[in-house]
Parts: structure tokens; sequence; C-alpha cells
């Protein structure tokens, strides 16, 4: 296989890929319409969760069963309007589920003049926080709360804020769901204050889980590969994917129980949320359907043993906002693998950490692209120049190729062995780029990958039209210079003896280019400048290796 060919492969491999994902994406059943949508403070009829019975856990209490869940709808509740520094919250009377999270900090995909929504509960999109405790008698996201007021706001020089939602008292136990809001943190703080007010000792479970439609979010592109879908983090098999379609088979692949660690998340392109129960607690982990296309990924956990007259607390954080890895490393183990860097995760997340150290220097993520590029040509410039060189020889040697091509016709074997005698003549070995190339592959695309999936990029402008390398060129010019790069690039190459391959070539450019009108402008400009240095490169060794092969004609003559 000489350098044409393992470019072509390399270039149709990658977009057999990005086509087989579309095509994957096109054949995804679409979401359900929820009719059964939580408005006006209604709640949809999501049954409560079972008491652990899995043996690393204790059992609950006999009679301690839930009764059946209602079904339908629950109507009543109202909403309570919570507000930090970087959330706008609702949250219901009716389950205190949290109905709608707004991230200050951040814009919505489609209309920039509004905040990113990521918690909604509306006709068409159903994505919420809801928790409760197991147990006749305790409250539950199907208990109607009383609460203080219906506003809330952090005070200036006030660092949390608490929001507490009063349940009915039932046989002497009383029960306080509790959130509690941190300045500049995106950390919620999911409580439930318990008094045992009865005659015997109460054993406490409690369950915190997400609920979403399969829905995918807005501004998702079937060009672009992002992941929608739950997932678990377990000690034993680590971060687990649990796609929507292996809930629909009741495919669980991590251990469903814990003694210390693990949590449970609803993943999207940018930002997730997550339950994150604190270490050294029992707990067991599920996914499920639920009823008007919605599921579940949830945490069960187990809390301490009440005697008669004291008070305990159950409590699971959640974290509900951007997939910031510096962030995310700090609150709980594996909680940065959220975020998608691909399967060559091992190079991405290095190539990451440089792009943010420049991007600290330069304030400007374009120009951290740029710089990362060149950065990293300048790395292989040794391993590119052998392949260069090769290429440029290649070309040199063309009309001599053509000769023999036109000599010995359709007989492809003489063609061949004067093909390799040429070869050894000129000292030429058309393997000589293929190694430079297949070193190189795993970086770039790992490269594709960080700026693909860090959420820093999104709305990053960049100069002049470009306003958000993590959209598409509103004006198409950065892929129309890139096409044009290739075209450059594609010229400055031998042409491939076979006429078909040779026709290929000269259409890939054009063929290929068409993707980038989809792609963000992020990852347009790195390959365009990818391009553009390979270009000057393959110019500059084309220029010298010519030069020299001229003067040793003169010298022969």
């Amino acid at each position: 296989m000489d350098t044409q060919r393992l470019i072509l492969f390399f270039v149709f491999t990658f977009s057999t890929f990005m086509l087989v994902d579309a095509w994957q994406r096109d054949q995804k059943p679409q979401a359900p319409v929820v009719q059964a949508a939580a408005k006006n403070g209604e709640a949809n009829g999501i049954p409560v969760p079972q008491a652990p019975t899995a043996p690393s856990v204790p059992a609950a209490p006999q009679g301690a069963a839930p009764s059946a869940a209602p079904s339908g709808i629950v109507k009543g509740g109202q909403l309570i309007k919570v507000e930090t520094d970087v959330l706008r919250a609702e949250i219901s009377t009716l389950g205190g589920d949290i109905r709608r999270l707004e991230l200050k900090q951040h814009k919505g995909t489609l209309d920039k003049s509004k905040n990113f929504v990521l918690f909604q509960s509306t006709a068409d999109n159903t994505y919420i926080a809801q928790s409760g405790l197991i147990g006749a008698g305790l409250p539950n996201h199907h208990t109607q709360y009383t609460v203080e007021r219906r506003e809330y706001q952090l005070a200036d020089g006030t660092q949390t804020l608490e929001v507490r939602l009063e349940a009915p008292e039932v046989n002497g136990v009383k029960v306080a769901q509790v959130y509690k809001f941190t300045r500049g943190n995106y950390v919620i703080d999911v409580s439930y204050d318990i008094a045992n007010g009865g005659d015997a000792a109460l054993q406490p479970y409690g369950y915190f889980q997400l609920v979403r439609d399969r829905k995918p979010p807005d501004g998702d592109s079937a060009m672009l590969p992002t992941y929608t879908g739950l997932a678990v983090y377990t000690k034993g098999e680590k971060f687990q994917k649990v796609a929507f379609d292996d809930v629909d088979k009741a495919k669980t692949p991590y251990s469903k129980t814990s003694q210390d660690e693990g949590w449970v998340a609803i993943i999207q392109h940018y930002f997730f949320s997550a339950f994150l129960p604190k270490d050294k607690i029992p707990r067991e982990f599920y996914t499920s359907k639920l009823e008007s296309g919605l599921y579940a990924a949830g945490v069960k956990i187990t809390g301490t043993a009440i005697p008669a007259g004291k008070s305990a607390t159950v409590s699971a954080p959640l974290y509900a906002g951007p997939q910031d890895t510096k962030t995310l490393e700090k609150l709980a183990p594996g909680l940065d693998l959220v975020v998608d860097f691909g399967v060559l995760t091992v190079i991405a997340v290095p190539l990451f950490m440089v792009l943010t150290w420049i991007q600290s220097w330069v304030g400007n993520w374009g120009i951290a692209i740029i710089l990362l590029t060149v950065l990293l040509k300048a790395m292989f410039f040794p391993l590119q120049q052998a392949s260069y060189k090769a290429m440029a020889k290649m070309k040199i040697i063309a009309p001599k190729m053509q000769q023999l091509k036109e000599r010995y016709g359709d007989d492809r074997q003489r063609l061949q062995k004067a093909m390799m005698e040429l070869y050894q003549k000129e000292k030429v070995n058309p393997m000589a780029g293929c190694l430079p190339i297949l070193v190189q592959m795993p970086v770039f695309i790992a490269l594709y990958w960080v700026i693909l999936a860090a959420v820093e990029l999104r709305h990053a402008p960049f100069y002049g039209w470009i306003t958000d390398l993590s959209a598409i060129d509103p004006w198409y010019i950065l892929p129309v210079l890139m096409g044009a790069s290739m075209i450059i690039q594609t010229r400055l190459n031998p042409e491939p003896p076979d006429p078909v391959q040779a026709k290929v070539m000269k259409i890939m450019p054009v063929a290929f280019s068409v993707f980038f009108f989809f792609f963000p402008a992020g990852l347009v400009l790195y390959w365009l400048v990818n391009n553009v240095l390979s270009i000057a490169q393959q110019w500059h060794i084309n220029n010298v290796l010519e030069q020299a092969n001229q003067k040793l004609g003169t010298a022969k003559t």
C-alpha cells in the first residue's frame, strides 16, 4: 500500500464512520411525546422504588414496603422559585421535584439571548430530578409538602441558601426535605431531616433519581457523534454508559450494589446531572423504563437507624451543570469521565490540558487551537519530513511511471515489475511515508474529540464572523477555505498511476469538505491550519528535491 492509498484509507474510514453514525441516529426511534408531562404543578405517576433487597444492603423492616404507586397523573402542588448567582430553579411542592433548572452562566443552544435550561417539564420534553424516602408513611415524590414562602434568593454576601419543605407528620415521624444551594456552585445538597417521635426505631432508606425522556437536546447534530443517555459509575466496573436502548432491553452492565462508592447520571453534550452519594454509604443502583416514554437512573441508599426520640439525615448531593473537567474530578471518583473524549482518552486528556494552558495565556480558544496545531506539527516534524520527502520523490518520478504505464498497457504484472525496478534505480521507497501518517493519526483524531467535547469551547468566540467555535461557520468561509486547501494539497502530491484512483483523489477534496459545512468552526479551524502547515511543508520539500534533481541532471549532461 503506497502513501496515496493510505491517505485514501484514512479519509474514507473517517468518512464511513461519520456516515454510519449519522445513519444510526436517523434510524433511532423518535422520542414519543410525553402525554403525561408535568405542567402547571402536575407530576407524572412515576412509581416509588422499593426498599433495597440486595445482600450488601440491610433489608427493610417488616411492613415498611411502600404501597403501590399512584397511577396516571397526580395533580396539585405549586412551584417554588430559587435563584443563586449561577442557577435558577423551580421546585414543586408536590414531591419536591426540581422541575426546572436554568444555568445563568451558559446561554441557550438555539437562542443565545436566553439562558441554557437543563431540567424542564413541558408538553414535549421532560427532564427532572426527584427523590424520596422508602417506607410506610414516609414522604416520597408523590407527597404534598408545605413551605414557608414561594421565592428564595441568595443574598449578597451570603454563601448558602436553604429551602426547607415540610412533609405531613405520620405516626410521630417528622420529615423535612432540604435543598441547600451554594454560591458559585452547581452542586445542590438534597437531604431529608428525619425526627423519629414514634415508639419504635426507624430504618430509613432514601432514593434519588433522574428522570428524562429520550429526546435529543437542542442543537443535536447527526453529523457529530455525541452521547445522550444514562451512566453509572461503580468501583468494580468503573464508568459505564447505559443507552436508552439498553434500558429497553433491561441490560445492566454495572454492579447493582456497592458498599462505599458510585453514582448515577444522565449525560448529554456539554452538560449532565448526577446524584453523588457520599462515600462509605451502602447503595443500590438502578436504571429503568417508565411510562410515557420516560427513563430513570437512580440510586437507593441506606440511612442510619434512628432510635425512638432521635433524629438523623439521609442525603445525596446533586450535580447539575456543565462538564467542567477541573471541577468534576474533585467531586467524586470517575466523575470527569462524563466528558467524552472517545476511545483515545489517554491521548485526548493531555492534549486538552495543553490546550487549556495555552488558552490561559492567550485568552482566546481559537488562537489556542491554532497554536496547539502548530505545536503538534513541530513535534511531528521529523516524521512528516520523511513522509513528505517520499511523496515528493514519487512526484518527481511520476512522468517515468506514466511512460511505463503507456508502454505496458494492461499487462499489470510487467508494469508492477518495471515500477519496482524504477523504485530501486531512483532509490524511492513508496512505503516510507506510511508509518509517519499512522503514528500521527491517533493524535489528530484525539484532538478532534477534544474540540468536539470540551464545554469550554461552547459559545467561545474567535474573531470576525466566528462568534461561536462550537457552532458551524455562519458564512461557511472556513469550510470553503478547507476545501481549497485540500485541493492544493492534492495537487502537490504525485498523481496515482491508477486512473480511477486519480479521479477519486480529485473529487475527494470537494466531497470531504461537504462534511465540514456541518462541523463546528473550531474543528474546521483546526483542520484548516493543519492543512496550511502541511501545504507549506510539502511545497518546501518539493522545491528542494526538484532543485536537487535538476542539478543532478545538469551534472550528468
